[in-house]
């Protein structure tokens, strides 16, 4: 399934919602995160949530109330949101679900601890022996 998703907008109060159309779709929440030190810093967003709705403006505007879970989430971070309109339901479940499934992989990826495993790949043992060799070359001799 293809989607046509809007650009990533900050999200400050509800106000910022006014382009936001009155329709049903799929939306994504993500906060600003610091990026890699150095000359090429980029902005990178870390998406929090990902939720249907069956009229976005609606449910974008609650996520600025005072019941809402994430009020005090967007309130004090650098937050961001976009969406994507998708008018049948069976499409936006299907794609709230492979974006979930998506977003759970991607925290099991980042999450997971590094490890040197005794069934190291060929590609992993293979850059292991050229930086050995490397660092024996480079290391002076004493």
């Amino acid at each position: 399934m293809e989607m046509t998703w809007s650009r990533w907008f900050r999200c400050e109060s509800s106000f910022g919602l006014l382009l936001v159309p009155s329709q049903p779709g799929v939306f994504a929440l993500g906060e600003e995160i610091a990026g890699p030190a150095g000359d090429a810093v980029r902005r990178q967003l870390a998406v929090f949530e990902i939720d249907e709705s069956e009229d976005l403006v609606r449910s974008l505007s609650r996520l600025f109330t005072a019941a809402s879970p994430w009020r005090g989430r967007l309130a004090s971070m650098r937050c961001y949101m976009r969406y994507s309109v998708i008018p049948g339901r069976q499409e936006r479940s299907a794609a709230v679900l492979a974006l979930r499934n998506w977003l759970a992989l991607q925290r099991g990826f980042a999450t997971r601890p590094f490890e040197i495993s005794e069934a190291a790949t060929v590609a992993e043992r293979a850059v292991d022996h050229v930086t050995r060799g490397i660092s024996a070359k480079e290391a002076p001799a004493g």
